[in-house]
């Protein structure tokens, strides 16, 4: 037998695990022959072996048709069987029992952690944490707009009244005067707070914020309020575990203009006979549009509800009027529009409109205002 085959309790090449069940111990070395003797079991005496190796069984007489005494052995009962059995090295017994112990252990893992976490660690599940993301950047925003306008505004005449204001959104220990000599005077009415900027440690931020400030001159002993101007700060920001305070001082940003990127969206090619086939109808449209909401109902498109600017201008002229290409049932246009205000005050405006069309009951083909922005 193969020493492979001894490892893994294999039986002999060519014979079959039913056969192996069968087979006798072998045995090793002399063995003890007995002798007949018809009164051994009375004397329990053991058996004796002869003197040329030979075996000699001794079995209890037949008394009365009645066999007595322990079954016959299986040498005797089988003595064609056409095989011997081999004993088991140590190495192979020892081998075998290591298999099997590695076998229980690996299952007693299996069943503890789960075969998927072997597979697909559960941590390659989650994503790494953003803490950017969870930085409270709509509070960020109310504080950072709100100190802004207590930061543009001063009075020499109430310099405590900056101090309050500017301490209600300031982190406590700072320098509540924030750079300020106590000199002149200023108010800041409006602030549009804007993007916020959250640096990689997730605690700290600026926040983009456009003040409405308007600066006092001191003519004669007399303060006379300037010209309103729009400035930018860059307001710098904390979250404490209460709440999101200012960190410090902010800084002027220049806020210039930029052109449009390249990338823009196109509207599509023009298509000229829908845009004269249906410019009646959007000027019929607009007029409604700055009437009422029962006016624009009536000339929009089934389905589609638009809010009417009830009165506050009136349509002076549909200046211009395109409608681009696209499929059969809807189609983008473009118009621009001028407004008559109070008095004599006009207002243009450029607006983007969905046309849809609509097929009537006797078959009559329309193209309604489905949406405007």
């Amino acid at each position: 037998m193969s020493w492979w085959r001894s490892l893994l309790n294999l039986p002999p090449k060519g014979e079959r695990w039913s056969d192996s069940k069968r087979r006798p111990p072998k045995r090793r070395g002399p063995v003890q022959d007995t002798v007949s003797d018809e009164d051994w079991w009375e004397r329990d005496t053991p058996p004796q072996r002869r003197g040329d190796g030979s075996t000699a069984t001794a079995t209890k007489p037949v008394r009365n048709g009645i066999r007595t005494g322990p079954p016959p052995r299986l040498e005797e009962s089988r003595p064609d069987i056409p095989w011997t059995t081999e004993s088991e090295s140590s190495l192979a017994s020892w081998g075998r029992r290591f298999l099997r112990g590695l076998v229980v252990v690996v299952l007693l893992l299996a069943a503890a952690t789960g075969v998927r976490s072997w597979i697909r660690p559960a941590g390659s599940d989650a994503p790494p944490a953003n803490v950017e993301a969870s930085f409270p950047r709509d509070e960020a925003r109310a504080v950072g707009g709100r100190f802004a306008t207590s930061y543009l505004t001063w009075s020499e005449d109430a310099p405590d009244a900056r101090s309050a204001a500017i301490g209600m959104d300031l982190a406590a220990g700072l320098d509540k005067t924030v750079g300020w000599n106590g000199a002149g005077r200023q108010s800041a009415s409006t602030a549009l707070p804007g993007e916020v900027k959250v640096d990689p440690d997730g605690i700290t931020g600026k926040v983009d914020v456009r003040v409405l400030v308007t600066p006092y001159s001191n003519a004669s002993g007399e303060w006379k309020a300037g010209t309103p101007a729009w400035q930018r700060l860059s307001v710098p920001v904390a979250r404490t575990p209460t709440r999101v305070v200012v960190s410090g001082a902010p800084t002027f940003v220049s806020d210039w203009p930029a052109a449009l990127p390249p990338d823009m969206p196109g509207t599509g090619a023009p298509d000229e006979e829908l845009t004269q086939q249906t410019k009646g109808d959007a000027e019929a449209f607009f007029k409604a549009y700055a009437t009422s909401n029962e006016e624009v109902a009536a000339v929009t498109a089934p389905g589609s509800t638009i809010t009417s600017l009830n009165g506050a201008v009136k349509l002076e002229a549909l200046r211009s009027w395109q409608v681009y290409s696209g499929n059969d049932d809807e189609r983008q246009a473009s118009a621009a529009v001028t407004w008559t205000g109070a008095g004599k005050t006009t207002l243009a405006q450029t607006y983007t409109v969905t046309l849809r069309r609509t097929v009537a009951a006797d078959g009559a083909e329309r193209w309604n205002v489905a949406a405007i922005e």
